[in-house]
């Protein structure tokens, strides 16, 4: 019972990181129809940032701070010059995109190099706690809290406020939000920039625990858009909820079958696919 309880943990852990990815990743596509490939060297770039300040001395949390801001103008760059000029090509997008990973992977390479790295864990979460004959690290605990307290969030600003309002609207019909008068452009900024500060914040939030490496924006990237498919594009439920099953699976198949554990997250994928082909909280467009 002691190992089932940590694995869940184990397993909410890493879905509440890989929600923070793949919820910015669901909802910029869901409003922009913005296939952004290099969503996940937001998240990479951000973890090799924060270890360059925290390395250096700086407070974690301060880090923490900056780097959000840093990728967030790292993504005003990409959005402005780059991606907007995309609109509606979706061919050019993934080229495009696909293109901007090897640069940010190949820049982070040249200033870190190719070794794995990790963050420290924070002093005040640095400790653990008891359960049964096993033990589980606090700052897990402090990132689910995160993750759900995020979620809290963006039902908050989705459901409470004007501007989720006008954000929801976009979802459902772009063009209309535009004829209501409502400025497009600015609305498409903020989104993007709202998603690449949730994979700045994964990204740090993440540096303790899964370190860095080259190439790992891949394997977030893979697993974020395997979230997305099954919680339902645009959907930041579907995120959520589908992050905490990938969560588990992921947890439990490298526990009890790590021959395959990789293979079962594309199973379930498979799965509510089949059955729900929009995902869990997709709808069909007209």
């Amino acid at each position: 019972m002691d190992l089932f309880l940590v694995n869940v943990l184990s397993g909410l852990t890493y879905g509440m990181l890989l929600f923070l990815m793949a919820s910015g990743l669901s909802i910029v596509f869901g409003l922009m129809r913005i296939i952004n490939l290099a969503h996940g060297s937001f998240f990479l770039f951000g973890s090799y940032v924060a270890y360059a300040m925290v390395s250096r001395g700086m407070n974690f949390w301060l880090a923490l701070i900056i780097t959000i801001v840093i990728v967030m103008i790292l993504a005003f760059v990409v959005e402005r010059f780059l991606i907007s000029r995309f609109h509606g090509n979706e061919a050019s997008q993934v080229l495009l995109t696909i293109g901007l990973i090897f640069i940010i992977g190949d820049v982070s390479l040249w200033l870190w190099g190719g070794d794995f790295l990790s963050i420290p864990v924070p002093a005040i979460f640095d400790f653990s706690f008891a359960i049964g004959s096993s033990s589980f690290p606090i700052y897990r605990l402090f990132v689910i809290a995160i993750g759900v307290l995020c979620t809290i969030l963006l039902w908050y600003f989705e459901t409470k406020t004007k501007v989720g309002m006008i954000v929801r609207a976009g979802v459902d019909d772009m063009e209309m939000v535009g004829a209501l008068g409502f400025n497009i452009k600015a609305i498409f900024l903020s989104v993007f920039l709202f998603g690449a500060a949730l994979a700045a914040l994964g990204g740090v939030l993440s540096g303790p625990i899964l370190g860095m490496y080259p190439k790992m924006e891949f394997e977030i990237l893979v697993n974020s858009l395997v979230i997305v498919l099954i919680g339902g594009l645009g959907s930041w439920k579907g995120a959520f909820l589908g992050a905490i099953l990938i969560g588990l699976v992921d947890s439990f198949g490298k526990i009890y079958l790590p021959d395959v554990a990789s293979l079962l997250i594309f199973a379930v994928m498979v799965l509510v696919l089949i059955f729900k082909p929009t995902g869990l909280f997709g709808r069909v467009e007209s």
